[in-house]
């Protein structure tokens, strides 16, 4: 049986196991949240800057969340996306609201996913 690294900040997600649309998907080695087929939320348990919570969003919207929650900020690679670190002070109160934000369908959480591409290669031109 193979070894499984177990992300630490699974439990974020516990808010979510009662809705039905609630799906947990590994990305890119960290955890993420769907709900209502929407991408809402990443823990990462890893090195930095990938070990916090990110929040997945439209720059248009990360003044009103960072408003709102102060700890937020953009994320350093994925900088559409807004993020705190687990170090920070107010991480837990952080990851407690954005849960909520995201069980009362809040407009500014939440992306569509884009299409996997299957095969990595183009179809071929019909003739």
């Amino acid at each position: 049986m193979p070894a499984t690294i177990r992300n630490s900040l699974v439990w974020i997600f516990e808010a979510f196991e009662r809705e039905a649309t609630f799906i947990r998907k590994p990305m890119f080695g960290c955890e993420a949240a769907y709900v209502d087929g929407l991408l809402c939320l990443v823990a990462a348990d890893r090195d930095e800057p990938w070990n916090g919570l990110l929040v997945c969003t439209s720059r248009e919207r990360h003044a009103a969340l960072i408003e709102d929650m102060p700890a937020l900020r953009p994320h350093p690679v994925l900088g559409k996306w807004l993020y705190v670190p687990q170090a920070d002070p107010a991480f837990e109160d952080v990851a407690e609201r954005l849960t909520m934000l995201v069980l009362a369908r809040d407009g500014r959480i939440g992306v569509e996913p884009k299409p996997r591409r299957r095969g990595g290669r183009s179809p071929l031109p019909k003739t």
